[in-house]
């Protein structure tokens, strides 16, 4: 589902299109990783780390709470978050929902 142009590195890909789940890639080219995260009403992802990303999160749909390590942020429609994945990570659905998650490696 993805029209790529190598000779400008331009990859477009229709995100409703994407059937996989509870992540689906986004692009072929994974630098940056871009997934689409689609949990039903109740579902989770265990804690777990990205340690070597700065990650951002949109909600494109739905709602979810957000475990970043001690605490947990309510995130609705139209919210982002960024933070650092060297801490526990770990989404759950309020109600169905799908995110666009990026994964930017870090700077030194």
């Amino acid at each position: 589902m993805s029209n790529e142009s190598t000779a400008n590195a331009v990859e477009v890909t229709d995100v409703d299109g994407l059937t996989e789940t509870p992540h689906a890639e986004v692009f072929e080219i994974r630098d940056p990783r871009t997934v689409r995260l689609h949990l039903d009403a109740g579902e989770s992802v265990p804690a777990h780390k990205h340690p070597d990303s700065m990650v951002v999160l949109y909600v494109l749909s739905g709602a979810l709470d957000l475990g970043l390590g001690d605490e947990t942020y309510d995130l609705n429609a139209g919210d982002a978050v960024r933070f650092d994945g060297a801490q526990d990570v770990s989404p759950h659905a309020v109600e169905d929902a799908e995110a666009l998650v990026v994964f930017a490696p870090k700077l030194e």
